[in-house]
């Protein structure tokens, strides 16, 4: 475990909830799990749905392994503040941009889909007029 054992509030846990960014409280301790986001094996979105709250029973519910309880040893960074977190939180989804694989900008797909099949049409009746017999 690291040296520092810092005791921290629930607001400012809280405020970690991004897939570059993500803090988890489980049985009164702290994790920052952003460098485990990529190789957890349930995905990203597991670890973001547990933030904002005493993620324990979710943590618990899964029946994690002697090995993953080991390796939460390195992301740990401090003690909880107990009484700082509220009974009962309303989940409140991490704000994530939409998805785009490739990165492109949704206007231009919108005009290829509209192009493509232009072309499409075009080229089958250049092809059937240059081909049709005289």
């Amino acid at each position: 475990m690291a040296s520092d054992q810092k005791l921290h509030k629930f607001d400012e846990v809280s405020k970690h909830n991004k897939t570059k960014d993500c803090w988890l409280i489980i049985n009164g301790k702290v994790y920052d799990v952003t460098p485990f986001m990529d190789d957890h094996p349930g995905g990203d979105e597991v670890l973001l749905s547990a933030t904002g709250k005493d993620a324990t029973n979710d943590f618990e519910d899964v029946g994690h392994s002697d090995s993953a309880r080991e390796m939460m040893d390195k992301y740990y960074i401090g003690e909880m503040d107990m009484a700082t977190v509220p009974l009962k939180r309303t989940y409140i989804p991490p704000q994530q941009a939409q998805y785009n694989p490739d990165k492109t900008p949704e206007f231009v797909i919108k005009i290829l889909q509209f192009l493509v099949p232009l072309l499409i049409l075009g080229l089958a009746f250049a092809v059937r007029h240059y081909t049709k017999e005289k």
